[in-house]
């Protein structure tokens, strides 16, 4: 065999009998695809909440009892047209026709918690029964809208992250901190908002998930409050009245 070819050879072989290069990197977990949302379980909280502020007494309510729950039932069948069943994409009239239901429903919630305060100060009240009704159904209310309020506001709301055009996160979800846990670019749902408000609403500050932004520290310190004010002044002098 002639030099040069005998020299081939020889360097084939040694490129076969090379040992292997480092482990390959294991397979990337990549973000899932942006997924449509369902809509009924807001359309529900928004139908409890009206049912809520229905069955308050009408000195608690900014005029007749029928005339804001109409409002929203108004806005909210509106609402089920726009979208009635998921969120897909970003809709910009839905979403302010949103924000303008949780916002009338929410000063209408606010409005029956200074008035029972009010009350609570200047009346001589005699039946706590009646109080811890009306406290409990202001506070149930307070949290369901809580609930919605984050819901609209995380990310740029419900469409943006059906679409996947999320803004920066507001909240700091713990499925967020772990790749492990769930892959990156996981978004939350209805359901984990609803946790984040009635942990808020009952530990009076953040418990599991975090706020990042301005506006979520603000939604969740108003939340607080109103729900301190609620349980603490009002419910203990029921309590107090029993």
């Amino acid at each position: 065999m002639p030099a040069a070819e005998q020299g081939r050879a020889d360097a084939a072989g040694t490129q076969r009998a090379a040992p292997p290069g480092p482990p390959l990197p294991p397979p990337q977990r990549y973000p899932p695809p942006p997924a449509a949302e369902p809509h009924w379980p807001a359309q529900l909280t928004v139908l409890v909440a009206i049912a809520l502020q229905v069955v308050l007494p009408e000195r608690l309510t900014a005029g007749p009892t029928w005339v804001l729950p109409t409002l929203e039932g108004i806005l909210l069948v509106g609402l089920f047209f726009a979208t009635p069943h998921h969120i897909a994409h970003v809709h910009v009239l839905r979403r302010r026709s949103a924000l303008a239901l949780v916002g009338l429903a929410s000063a209408a919630n606010v409005y029956s918690l200074a008035e029972l305060v009010h009350f609570l100060l200047h009346r001589n009240v005699t039946s706590g029964r009646q109080l811890i009704i009306a406290g409990t159904l202001i506070w149930l209310t307070n949290f369901l809208l809580f609930a919605l309020w984050y819901w609209e506001l995380d990310r740029g709301g419900p469409g943006h992250r059906a679409a996947g055009a999320d803004n920066d996160p507001d909240f700091l979800f713990p499925q967020m901190n772990d790749d492990a846990i769930q892959p990156r670019g996981w978004r939350p749902r209805f359901v984990d908002y609803l946790y984040l408000s009635l942990t808020n609403a009952t530990a009076f500050s953040p418990t599991d998930t975090m706020p990042l932004s301005a506006q979520a520290k603000l939604m969740m310190g108003l939340q607080s409050l109103v729900s301190l004010i609620t349980i603490g002044l009002i419910i203990s002098r029921a309590v107090n009245i029993l």
